[in-house]
């Protein structure tokens, strides 16, 4: 009974997030392209960045790579099997009650697929910001897991956008070239 009340409270708190009357984010807004077009100009200008070296915490055989998702830091486990940044749904309501995510940001619900074969359905944000050393990448989607105690996952939704990265186990760095 105690979990059931839980489970109507969360359910209660998110619903809002999804009214009928707030508009959808179209993945391929003007700020997208903005972004786009500002790292080609950056690119042609010859400013080529460095490699962005970023140290990694091992704890319980799982690395930890400190970022900045809208503005605050977290600490997201790097999980390369992960399709997209996850979340759970406690810190997406931090983030929501700082104001780092707004109604906007939420895309409604997608389906995943986890690795014991089971489909999920989590609801989709796109995040504004996520920085990771001095690597700054914009919209990003992530996923919010309908569970409290739900890790932190650095998936491929940011991974990807750096092209290449490699990963040091010897000395914990992970580097985005």
């Amino acid at each position: 009974m105690k979990r059931l009340l839980i489970y109507a409270l969360i359910f209660m708190l998110v619903i809002p997030l999804f009214s009928c009357g707030h508009r959808r984010r179209d993945p391929y807004t003007t700020r997208t392209e903005q972004a786009t077009i500002d790292r080609k100009e950056r690119r042609k200008s010859g400013s080529a960045r460095k490699k962005a070296v970023v140290k990694m915490r091992k704890e319980s055989g799982v690395y930890h790579v400190p970022c900045k998702i809208n503005g605050t830091e977290m600490e997201f486990i790097l999980d390369t099997g992960a399709s997209d940044i996850m979340m759970s749904i406690t810190e997406a309501k931090f983030l929501y009650k700082q104001g780092k995510l707004t109604d906007d940001d939420f895309m409604g619900t997608q389906q995943y697929l986890i690795a014991d074969g089971s489909i999920r359905e989590d609801m989709s944000v796109i995040l504004r910001t996520v920085e990771i050393g001095d690597r700054i990448l914009n919209d990003v989607e992530a996923s919010v897991a309908d569970n409290e105690s739900a890790p932190l996952l650095l998936g491929q939704s940011v991974l990807e956008k750096f092209g290449k990265i490699s990963i040091d186990y010897n000395r914990n760095e992970i580097t985005f070239e």
